[in-house]
């Protein structure tokens, strides 16, 4: 059988993690790249905020090459969709036949990305799609995901837990309205750990910063000291 080939949408966060590893337990579908759009201004993953050098890191641990999409900063949606347009083109060109997004029940969110898609030659895949996301974060984390919340909506979800490792713990003082997987909004994650990955990724807690309304708790890589 020959494999469909697919790109992965890849935002740095839990769910697109998550979908990389369920993709990779199909027999008829192949992941050959993570594409990710990067701020040229600030080298960082948009709304992540994760910084160019982590990317590069999960990229290496999950054994595929980057399709990097660069946008300016500001960036109307004109600039973006004809980034994404042209990323699109050059997959196809690339005998690339699907791209998969980790979304899993926001329905304007899947329309968004079909009708982006129509036309191009290429599929939109959902592999999360419809999952009850109580049970999926706890398959997440059972299956050894670790990831840290690194952007919070304070309108959503209180500040003091932007910086948290997205475990049982942090999950149980959730308010009742906060969905599990932040698939609202609530927050955003940096995935550092997991079977989606060939070793850890060495992390460290950055400053915490407010920028556009939201909290921000930076990730830096953690410097690996060779024994003498």
């Amino acid at each position: 059988m020959v494999k469909q080939r697919i790109l992965l949408s890849w935002s740095s966060g839990k769910d697109s993690a998550w979908a990389l590893h369920m993709l990779r337990r199909r027999d008829d579908v192949e992941v050959v790249g993570l594409l990710t759009t990067i701020n040229t201004h600030f080298q960082r993953v948009a709304m992540h905020g994760t910084r160019h050098t982590l990317l590069k890191a999960q990229a290496d641990a999950a054994g595929l090459p980057l399709w990097e999409v660069p946008l300016p900063w500001p960036c109307s949606n004109d600039i973006y969709e004809q980034a994404m347009s042209a990323a699109c083109t050059s997959a196809v060109q690339q005998g690339i036949a699907a791209i998969a997004f980790g979304d899993l029940f926001l329905e304007d969110v899947r329309r968004y990305r079909e009708d982006r898609l129509r036309g191009t030659g290429l599929e939109p895949v959902f592999p999360l799609w419809g999952r009850n996301t109580g049970e999926l974060i706890s398959e997440m984390i059972d299956g050894g995901l670790r990831a840290r919340i690194v952007c919070v909506d304070p309108l959503k979800l209180p500040a003091d837990f932007v910086g948290r490792d997205l475990d049982y713990e942090t999950l149980r003082r959730f308010p009742a309205a906060v969905d599990p997987c932040g698939e609202n909004g609530e927050f955003h994650t940096f995935a550092y750990a997991g079977p989606m990955f060939r070793e850890p990724i060495p992390i460290e807690a950055g400053e915490c910063v407010t920028r556009d309304g939201f909290l921000f708790a930076d990730v830096l890589p953690r410097l690996q000291i060779a024994a003498p």
